[in-house]
């Protein structure tokens, strides 16, 4: 067991877990953001994904250790503060989710492309979508949203993540 400090959702938590403890457990167990998802426990659906310095990862392959006091990671619950995030409402617009097992790791996913690329092409979105597993089927609803999220955040730069 070691004393780990990470900076989840713009507050710093103190955990004392083992270092190859999944940053999913960590979230989830010890600090009680259940919001991310465990899927395959492998890396490979995406369901577990979250946000490292704006950057998506899958948490439940990465173990606390490589986390740095200063990195910042981001959950499904921090994607926005007082309102809801622009891909957040163009989901509901769009009525994306089904069951919605996969949405929170799709969304930060998302997030992440149109940070980077605020204008994406159908390619760019699945590229950037193309580790993230719906078994819905919804990604027709998911394209749509999305670029309906992206000229959203054109209008209104000041809806991006944080």
């Amino acid at each position: 067991m070691g004393k780990y400090s990470i900076k989840l959702n713009g507050k710093k938590h103190l955990v004392d877990v083992a270092s190859d403890t999944p940053l999913l457990w960590v979230i989830r167990d010890e600090i009680g953001m259940t919001g991310t998802k465990f899927g395959c426990g492998m890396g490979l659906c995406g369901a577990c994904t979250i946000l490292l310095n704006g950057k998506p990862i899958r948490s439940c392959s990465t173990p606390i250790s490589t986390i740095k006091p200063e990195d910042k990671l981001v959950s499904i619950e921090g994607i926005s503060s007082n309102t809801s995030h622009p891909v957040q409402l163009a989901w509901i617009q769009e009525q994306v989710p089904q069951c919605g097992y996969c949405q929170s790791g799709q969304i930060l996913a998302v997030a992440s492309l149109l940070e980077s690329n605020p204008n994406p092409t159908d390619a760019d979105i699945d590229t950037a979508l193309a580790g993230n597993i719906c078994r819905c089927g919804t990604y027709q609803e998911m394209r749509k949203a999305i670029h309906s999220a992206a000229k959203s955040m054109q209008v209104n730069p000041k809806t991006k993540s944080k």
